[in-house]
């Protein structure tokens, strides 16, 4: 199959959030995952009411619908740290400590999954997370101020696990 991409959809099935939020970290630099809790959720994802054996069916009949990993962000988008800023292209908008922080550490690994652990951990110093509302405030606070400046870019969650810049 000349000139047709291939491309590859990794499906991680953990019960536990903590095991979920481990296989993030061993498949963040995968092109495409999906985490789920069970073999149910990964049925309804690829949208399998009934799936025979893999084994019975030909090689060719296999069908899943492959789903890219988000793009990172572009690269007009950048984080001023000596005047605490946000810069797209030719605009800017302040940032508080907290926000700068979080933006950082992803502009610094754009499309790459931040666990909540890490992310606390980085930008509060501590790894108690609580309910995670003060995290959840400030990626609020973060996603608001890209869509101010009509950045092409935005915040993902990553449900269960964390976060990532990806571009819109």
């Amino acid at each position: 199959m000349h000139g047709i991409p291939v491309a590859s959809l990794v499906i991680g099935i953990a019960s536990s959030a903590a095991e979920r939020r481990q296989l993030a970290r061993l498949l963040g630099g995968s092109d495409a995952f999906l985490i789920v809790s069970n073999v149910d959720q990964a049925r309804e994802f690829l949208g399998v009411v009934e799936m025979p054996p893999v084994a019975a069916l030909p090689a060719q009949t296999v069908r899943a619908e492959v789903v890219p990993a988000p793009q990172p962000p572009p690269p007009d988008l950048s984080v001023d740290s000596d005047r605490r800023v946000l810069r797209w292209r030719d605009q800017e908008i302040d940032l508080t400590r907290l926000e700068h922080d979080v933006l950082l550490c992803l502009v610094d690994a754009p499309g790459q999954v931040w666990t909540y652990e890490r992310l606390h951990l980085e930008v509060w110093g501590n790894r108690h997370l609580g309910r995670g509302s003060d995290m959840h405030s400030v990626v609020r606070r973060v996603r608001r101020k890209l869509a101010r400046l009509n950045a092409a870019a935005t915040i993902h969650s990553v449900r269960g696990v964390g976060f990532r810049l990806v571009a819109v």
